[in-house]
């Protein structure tokens, strides 16, 4: 256990950043495989920029890394070319 109050307090902020990341990356997955298994075309380019929004606020937040995120925005791109 901690024994300063700033170790305390750097404990309950990870925790709070930590549930915060953790919802914000599951509602991403979400909303990506809700694009990827959409299959009329208008509907994914709907959905297409609201999802490569939250990619992007994922990438900046450093809780995905840069690469990973243009790799996903890549490939839901591919997804709706050809559908």
């Amino acid at each position: 256990m901690a024994n300063h109050k700033s170790a305390l307090k750097r404990i309950r902020s990870n925790e709070a950043k930590r549930l915060r990341n953790r919802y914000q990356h599951k509602t991403t997955r979400n909303a990506m495989k809700k694009l990827l298994d959409t299959t009329a075309k208008k509907d994914a380019e709907k959905l297409f920029p609201g999802v490569v929004s939250m990619i992007d606020k994922l990438a900046k937040k450093n809780v995905i890394h840069n690469n990973k995120a243009s790799n996903l925005k890549s490939n839901m791109a591919k997804h709706i070319a050809s559908l």
